[in-house]
């Protein structure tokens, strides 16, 4: 039993907190749904899931996958490496609002709209989010997950949840690719 003049520490901060904060205040400020944000941490190793639905309202993690990195032109990138040239073929960092669905060449797919300098090109580049078969469901780690041409690409069962997801929601969903 604590006495009243010592003070908690937290056992555990979630890695989310921070970004859950700015992310509901992007949100707020910019007409965004309020309470699902999308997290990808390419940080984290491509074999392990690294792209996270987040309830903004009740501050949890609800549902992960796997997502791809680009190959920046190249034939295969074991690390994400990043860059919002045209053409390049890389992720780009940033804040993405998730657009309207269209029928593409990987079936149904998400326009995304780079909100940051360092994703402007996101829509002229044609990277959307989408899902494609190359992308398992479970984790793969130490192996590699496939590449993308930049696309947040994710396994074909885990792109319905997250088209529940955004379909369901009246605002448009905020996906933050971060490092």
């Amino acid at each position: 039993m604590l006495s009243r003049n010592e003070t908690t520490r937290p056992i555990y901060t979630s890695p989310f907190a921070s970004k859950a904060i700015q992310a509901r205040n992007y949100a707020i400020e910019n007409d965004f749904s309020t309470r699902y944000c999308f997290f990808v941490d390419m940080s984290i190793h491509s074999g392990r899931k690294r792209f996270f639905v987040y309830d903004l309202e009740k501050n949890i993690v609800i549902m992960s996958g796997l997502v791809a990195h680009g190959s920046c032109g190249d034939t295969f990138q074991d690390e994400a490496k990043f860059s919002n040239a045209p053409g390049g073929g890389c992720s780009s960092l940033g804040k993405y609002k998730i657009g309207e669905r269209y029928r593409g060449q990987y079936g149904k797919s998400y326009k995304l709209y780079g909100l940051e300098k360092t994703n402007s090109n996101a829509y002229k580049r044609a990277v959307v989010l989408h899902g494609f078969s190359c992308v398992p469901d479970e984790e793969i780690y130490p192996r590699v997950v496939c590449n993308s041409l930049g696309c947040a690409m994710v396994s074909p069962a885990f792109f319905e949840k997250l088209a529940s997801i955004i379909d369901g929601s009246k605002k448009p969903i905020v996906l933050w690719i971060y490092k």
